[in-house]
């Protein structure tokens, strides 16, 4: 065996360079600190490659098994040995460098033969790939605990209806239940989005090379099959520098942040002493260091707060991309940190609002006294005026004249004798006070996807289904 010649460093790219880096710039532009989360997929990725070189001659087959044993000792040891991998790594300018020096600690100069005719261009776009496809499956499942949540609550308060609000004002009664399901769906609505995401993640970038593809006749459908892409990337050029895929994880992130900041000021709100509505639960709830009868919606106030950085991740990647040339820019190390500390705001997020909600009570009574009120049932006297053959228009015209006269008696409006309400409009008869009543305004919505019990039966049954299915075949479209 020919003898290898010594590196004079272990740099990946130091033999073109006669001076040292600067101290400062060498550690400004590392990435083992953040990039070593992919270090998983690195020993996947790597393994599999080393498989193909052996396809194609560049390994013998003992030295295939030398490298994937000498993998699977380094994969094994990062998890186990927290010290060697700190002290090891602390060297290291990013994950890909890690595994080489590594290899090269347990194989000497064969460690290097796994970088044939590859680059750790579409290294990284391959492992961040994989993380991401990885990343949007964890966060589906912790979609589907919330979903779950939900409907747990929906079918609790099926019988409680509520003072159904548009612009911050009491409009129409409705259920809680409805109120509930209609959050559930925005979060079925970002279940599609993430599958998306993973969806524009799964093609394999391997063989693309630093820009222009491979010059060993790999066999690159393998590779992705073997790595669980369902295809390869289609131009190498574009598979090193494409991060739509990230995008699209993190547009899909910043839409739950959205809907759970959403919910957030929705409980916070229901829980203030104005309303009432919503019982804080001791264990998602904290204290003032200064006033004793405080119980403060902490959970859903971070919730809201921690929106700004998934959204701020997104904005932040976008950015760094507008203004990158073809191909691979080192620019593109920015894609990661935001994007794992954006994924990780989220997971704890879903835990927190799913754990909150689901240990939530709500003030039946309050609820119900709110929906009571005779405003809400406005919009039904007009409907009452239409089964009467007036045009609803007019009708709505009618029923304005009718409150102002209330006011000026200074009276509920639907305490007006139907010999008052004769002379505003003719066709009120005495039936007309026994068809006001919350009941009665919820059975009226009896559409799908209505307010009305039966409606919201449905929906729950649906629902239930929906997640059922979810949880049986993960991936599966809400």
């Amino acid at each position: 065996m020919t003898a290898q010649p010594q590196r004079k460093d272990d740099r990946l790219w130091g033999g073109r360079f006669e001076r040292e880096p600067d101290k400062r710039f060498d550690a400004f532009q590392r990435s083992f600190a953040f990039d070593r989360r992919l270090l998983p997929y690195e020993i996947a990725v790597d393994s599999v490659w080393a498989i193909a070189l052996e396809k194609i001659g560049i390994f013998t087959g003992t030295e295939l098994k030398q490298t994937l044993t000498a993998l699977v000792k380094i994969s094994k040891r990062a998890q186990t040995d927290t010290a060697w991998l700190e002290k090891f790594g602390a060297d290291a300018e990013d994950v890909h460098h890690f595994v080489e020096k590594a290899l090269v600690e347990e194989l000497g100069p064969l460690g290097w033969k796994l970088h044939t005719g590859r680059s750790r261009n579409e290294l990284v776009a391959t492992d961040f790939r994989l993380f991401v496809m990885d990343a949007a499956a964890r966060v589906q499942s912790a979609i589907v605990e919330l979903l779950s949540a939900f409907l747990e609550q929906a079918k609790t308060n099926l019988g409680v209806p509520m003072a159904g609000m548009t612009h911050m004002q009491h409009a129409q009664p409705i259920l809680l239940s409805h109120f509930l399901l209609a959050h559930a769906e925005a979060f079925s609505r970002d279940l599609t989005r993430l599958q998306a995401a993973a969806a524009s993640a799964d093609a394999c970038p391997m063989g693309s090379g630093a820009l222009a593809g491979n010059s060993f006749g790999i066999d690159r459908n393998a590779i992705a099959r073997e790595l669980g892409f369902s295809r390869i990337t289609a131009n190498s050029l574009d598979a090193v520098s494409d991060r739509d895929f990230a995008l699209d994880y993190l547009y899909a992130l910043a839409g739950i942040a959205t809907h759970l900041s959403r919910l957030a000021e929705d409980f916070v709100i229901l829980a203030s002493q104005e309303f009432a509505y919503v019982i804080l639960p001791d264990e998602y709830s904290t204290g003032s260091s200064l006033m004793p009868q405080k119980k403060n919606p902490d959970a859903w106030e971070l919730i809201r707060g921690k929106t700004g950085r998934i959204t701020g991740a997104l904005f932040a990647l976008l950015t760094t991309l507008k203004g990158l040339p073809s191909s691979y820019q080192r620019d593109l190390q920015e894609d990661k940190e935001a994007l794992f500390a954006a994924h990780d705001q989220i997971a704890d997020m879903l835990a927190v609002a799913t754990g909150a909600l689901a240990a939530t009570k709500f003030n039946a009574e309050r609820l119900r006294a709110a929906a009571s009120n005779p405003l809400l049932l406005a919009t039904e006297a007009a409907e009452y005026l239409v089964h009467k053959g007036i045009p609803f228009r007019q009708a709505h015209d009618i029923v304005g004249k009718v409150m102002r006269e209330a006011e000026k008696q200074n009276v509920p409006w639907t305490s007006l004798p139907v010999q008052t309400l004769k002379k505003i409009a003719p066709e009120f008869e005495a039936d007309f006070a026994g068809s006001l009543s919350v009941d009665a305004a919820l059975a009226s919505k009896k559409v799908p996807g209505g307010t009305a019990p039966e409606s919201v039966r449905a929906a729950i049954s649906d629902l239930q289904d929906r997640i059922a299915k979810l949880k049986s075949k993960p991936g599966a479209k809400p």
